[in-house]
């Protein structure tokens, strides 16, 4: 497996996984089609600058272009102080390999190697028993339930925390 940062190129990752019904099923729904391209040259754009980390999985590093899923990582306010939040999402025919959890893993490792983003918070469906299970694998702390918005909706999530330079498991 390798990371790589999200490219321009990757608009068609970016459709299958934000605007499809199944992969957006735990966040609401899908995001419309347009705008997918702006947002992906955002995306890079802040990445290459390093105010977000939004790494593409890829499961064959012979094959840079076949991705699996994303990790992001990026610093936003939340009805208070700036807080860090980690997400991913990784696409059917990759689910289940592990590759979510080794991904999650490996941008954790470099948060604690680069001692950049503090405290990380992620907040998967409470339904995404997936997502619940890497957060408690890899030594994330159980902060509880709560309604988030996200998108013009309100899910109810799971609100996990780690400290990646010392709860790593």
């Amino acid at each position: 497996m390798l990371l790589r940062d999200v490219e321009p190129g990757d608009v068609d990752a970016y459709v299958r996984m934000r605007c499809d019904p199944v992969m957006m099923a735990e966040l609401g729904g899908p995001a419309p089609r347009e705008g997918i391209e702006a947002k992906v040259e955002k995306d890079a754009a802040t990445t290459a600058s390093g105010e977000t980390w939004i790494k593409m999985i890829v499961p064959d590093a012979g094959r840079p272009a076949a991705v699996a899923g994303s990790v992001s990582l990026w610093s936003h306010d939340l009805d208070g102080p700036t807080i860090s939040e980690i997400g991913w999402m990784v696409l059917p025919e990759y689910q289940g390999r592990g590759l979510g959890k080794r991904a999650v893993r490996a941008v954790l490792e470099s948060a604690r190697d680069t001692d950049q983003w503090g405290l990380i918070h992620a907040y998967p469906a409470t339904t995404n028993a997936p997502s619940n299970g890497i957060c408690r694998s890899l030594g994330f702390h159980f902060a509880g339930e709560q309604d988030l918005p996200f998108a013009d909706r309100v899910l109810r999530v799971n609100h996990w925390t780690i400290d990646p330079r010392t709860d790593l498991a």
